[in-house]
């Protein structure tokens, strides 16, 4: 639109100026062929008679001579009416027999000679006032402007409307890919608009598609993987069903149970592909019952532990596999990296909008946390992915993983969550929607 202005302000000034300037020349122009005709039509009379009564009666018949702009300079000096040019003008016009425009007070005066018998010369004035040389040129430059202005707002109408075509178009493709963006692999586009953008539409359906095939094959993929696990995982129930009812034993099938629980949680959430089925979780319940699991292992090896801050109910917005994985992952990294009778605290924190799980310890703590988020990095010979995971959990629900040193001499591990707005129940999941079209 403002392309549109500028263009066709420089068109129509182009063209309204020069007609403006012409539309004023004209009036001026108009108003002295009339002068010019009035002084003309004295010559019949003076050609007669130069009697001045004679000829005051014949300029007071004009219009030009009722209104007191007309005067007649007789061959003798006398003057009929009033004069407004000097002397030398009406010598020079008598002398030259020409005809000219004398600028005067208040407008111009017309000056035209006419010759006589006997060689003898008269002079007509006719007095054009100013307004008479402007006569209908504002109403006439008015109506250039509305005409101008009416020409401008079309364009800016046409403008506005093609312009919009594009708008529209942009804007659903730039909100299907916000919408792909955050998860939702079934968002299309109806590609629309010019050629350019409805090619950018098509290789965006394509895209879409080429993702969601692509996540469908990794989700199959690890689902094999895991399902590969359950073979050597049934010999080793076997073996642990042969070692009695001791304590060791029984450990060792409670060990085994769940890493097979485990191991269909893999299973179950790689088949998993649906978008919306993401669930509130209860981290505090969830970081009680992880905490009561942990305990049995913390008695054994002598471990002061505590859990503060965890009543009451706190949810957000991470399924429960995926937060108990994460926990599990950093308070697992306790009992990994640090010596035995190693104390830690495991806090609930609320405050600015966030939800915090944080993981204390005594022990030596990190060396580098700046690598320690970072997949497959790790400084004490582990897999360097438990931080990683904790980091994704977090990150998912627009939050953020930060480790640095604790009170305790050792490694601060924080999860800070961000909770789900408050909204009613069914319209949590905004990826539902029907923005776009859907295959």
């Amino acid at each position: 639109m403002l392309v549109a202005l500028a263009v066709t302000s420089m068109v129509a000034l182009a063209f309204l100026i020069p007609l403006g300037l012409m539309i004023r020349e004209m009036a001026r122009d108009q108003a002295m062929s009339d002068a010019e005709r009035q002084a003309v039509a004295l010559a019949p009379v003076l050609a007669t008679t130069t009697d001045p009564g004679l000829v005051a009666r014949a300029v007071a018949s004009t219009r030009a001579g009722q209104s007191g702009r007309l005067a007649v300079y007789l061959p003798d000096g006398r003057v009929v009416g009033r004069s407004r040019i000097g002397a030398s003008e009406v010598r020079a016009a008598m002398a030259e027999m020409r005809t000219a425009s004398v600028g005067v007070p208040g407008g111009t005066a017309f000056v035209q000679s006419i010759a006589l018998d006997g060689g003898r010369t008269a002079v007509a004035e006719v007095f054009v006032p100013a307004e008479e040389q402007t006569r209908g040129v504002l109403r006439s430059w008015l109506v250039l402007g509305a005409v101008g202005l009416v020409l401008v707002s079309a364009s800016l109408v046409v403008a506005d409307r093609l312009g919009a075509r594009v708008v529209r178009a942009t804007t659903r493709l730039a909100e299907a890919s916000s919408a792909l963006g955050a998860g939702d692999l079934t968002v299309r586009v109806d590609p629309s608009g010019p050629p350019e953008l409805v090619e950018a539409g098509r290789a965006f359906n394509a895209m879409a598609d080429r993702v969601r095939h692509l996540l469908a094959a990794e989700r199959e993929m690890a689902a094999d993987l895991s399902h590969r696990l359950r073979t050597p995982l049934t010999a080793l129930r076997l073996n642990a069903e042969a070692l009695g009812d001791g304590p060791a034993a029984e450990q060792t099938r409670q060990a085994i149970d769940r890493l097979e629980r485990e191991v269909d949680l893999v299973i179950t959430s790689a088949r998993r592909a649906g978008p919306c089925d993401e669930a509130d979780c209860d981290v505090a319940e969830l970081l009680r019952d992880r905490l009561e699991f942990w305990s049995a292992l913390a008695e054994d090896q002598g471990r002061p532990w505590s859990l503060r801050g965890a009543d009451g109910e706190v949810y957000v917005p991470v399924p429960r596999a995926e937060l108990e994985a994460s926990v599990d992952a950093v308070v697992g990294n306790v009992f990994r990296h640090t010596p035995e009778r190693t104390e830690f605290v495991v806090s609930l924190q609320r405050g600015d909008g966030l939800v915090g799980v944080v993981v204390e310890d005594a022990g030596p703590g990190v060396a580098e946390s700046s690598a320690a988020v970072q997949r497959g990095r790790s400084s004490a010979g582990s897999t360097g992915l438990g931080l990683d995971i904790a980091r994704r959990v977090a990150e998912s629900t627009g939050g953020r993983l930060a480790v640095d040193r604790s009170s305790l001499g050792g490694a601060r591990v924080c999860m800070w969550l961000r909770p789900r707005p408050a909204a009613p129940r069914a319209a949590r999941c905004t990826r539902c929607r029907e923005p776009f079209r859907r295959t």
